[in-house]
C-alpha cells in the first residue's frame, strides 16, 4: 500500500479544492494515483461541491422541533430562495432539526451526526447536497432549550414554507405548575411576539453588559453635547436606558403586539389567572434567516445573464 503523504493530500487539494479529509480518503482509496483520486471526488461531488463553497449562502431556511421538554432550532442556508422551496432540500433540513434535538446546541455535534438512511454524516450529506442541486450550503447554527417538569417548550415558524420550517424560527420556554395547555397557548402568543419584536433578554439582568455599556455612553454623550453637569448628563443617560433602550429589547418591558397595550410582563400575570399559576419565562431563541451575513448586491440583469452563461 502507497504511503500517503501530506505532501500528496496538499496537492491534490489544490488540483481540485476538496477538503482535507475527503483528498486523503480519495489517494487511500486509489493507492496514491493522483489523477485516479482527482476522478474520484469529481464522482462524488465533492470537487464541484469545494469549488461553491465560497459563494455566499444567506438564503435558506430555519427549522424548529419540539420533543417533550426539549425544543431546538436550526438555520440551514442555501445561496437562493428558489432552492428553500426545493422539497429535497426542505427534508433535509426537517431531517437535520430533528437530530439537533440530540446535539445539546453543540453545531460541530451535530454535522458529525449519522444522516437517517445514509451512510454519511450531516456534513458529508450536506456536501452531497451541493452537488446534486448545485448550491452552496451550510449548517449555520443550531440552539436547545428545556424545560423543568413544570415548564412546557412552545415553537413558532414566521413565513412558513411547510411544518416546521420558514424564514423566522422561535422557541420558549415557560414555567408554571399551572394548566399545561393553557400554559402553551399563551406560550405561542409569546413566541409570536418574540418573532415580530426581536428582543434580546428575556430581563434587564439577562442582557449583555457591554451591550447596556455601550448605549450608555451613546446617551451620555448625547446628553453632554448639551453642556450640563456630568452628574445631570448620568442621569439623562440612565434615564433614557431605561425608558427607551430597555423598553426596545427586553422582553417583559416590550409592549405585547397581540393587544398593543399591555407590557409583556402585565401580559403574563394577565394569563397567569386562567392557566392557575403564576408564570416565568425561562429563555427563548429566536433565529432569523441570514441575519448578520453579508449579502452581496447583484445587478438582476446581470445575475440572469450569468445563469443563462453558465458562470455561476
Amino acid at each position: 500500500m502507497t504511503q500517503i503523504s501530506a505532501a500528496m493530500v496538499k496537492e491534490l487539494r489544490d488540483k481540485t479544492g476538496a477538503g482535507m479529509m475527503d483528498c486523503k480518503q480519495a489517494l487511500i482509496e486509489n493507492n496514491g494515483d493522483m489523477d485516479a483520486a482527482v476522478d474520484w471526488l469529481r464522482k462524488k461531488g465533492l470537487s464541484k461541491a469545494a469549488k461553491k463553497s465560497g459563494r455566499v449562502a444567506a438564503e435558506g431556511l430555519i427549522g424548529v422541533a419540539v420533543k417533550d421538554k426539549v425544543g431546538t432550532a436550526v438555520e440551514v442556508n442555501s445561496e437562493t430562495d428558489f432552492v428553500a422551496r426545493n422539497a429535497q432540500f426542505q427534508e433535509m433540513v426537517r431531517e437535520i432539526t430533528k437530530l439537533a434535538l440530540d446535539a445539546a446546541g453543540d453545531l460541530n455535534r451535530l454535522l458529525a451526526m449519522p444522516f437517517p438512511g445514509k451512510s454519511a454524516t450531516v456534513e458529508e450529506h450536506v456536501k452531497e447536497m451541493i452537488a446534486t442541486i448545485g448550491e452552496n450550503m451550510t449548517v449555520r447554527r443550531t440552539a436547545l432549550l428545556t424545560a423543568s417538569e413544570n415548564g412546557v417548550i412552545v415553537d413558532y415558524v414566521h413565513n412558513r414554507v411547510a411544518d416546521g420550517l420558514g424564514k423566522i424560527g422561535v422557541i420558549v420556554a415557560l414555567e408554571s405548575t399551572g394548566d399545561k395547555a393553557k400554559l402553551a397557548e399563551f406560550g405561542r402568543q409569546v413566541a409570536m411576539h418574540i418573532a415580530a419584536s426581536s428582543p434580546l433578554a428575556v430581563t434587564v439582568e439577562d442582557l449583555d453588559s457591554a451591550v447596556i455599556e455601550r448605549e450608555r455612553k451613546i446617551y451620555e454623550e448625547q446628553a453632554a453635547a448639551s453642556g450640563k453637569p456630568a452628574d445631570i448628563v448620568a442621569k439623562m443617560a440612565e434615564g433614557r436606558l431605561r425608558k427607551e433602550f430597555f423598553q426596545q429589547v427586553v422582553l417583559l418591558q416590550q409592549t405585547f403586539v397581540i393587544d398593543g397595550k399591555s407590557t409583556v410582563e402585565e401580559a403574563m400575570k394577565e394569563a397567569a389567572k386562567s392557566v392557575g399559576g403564576d408564570i416565568k419565562i425561562t429563555g427563548f431563541v429566536r433565529y432569523a434567516l441570514g441575519e448578520g451575513i453579508e449579502k452581496k448586491e447583484e445587478d438582476f440583469a446581470a445575475e440572469v445573464a450569468a445563469a443563462v452563461s453558465g458562470s455561476r
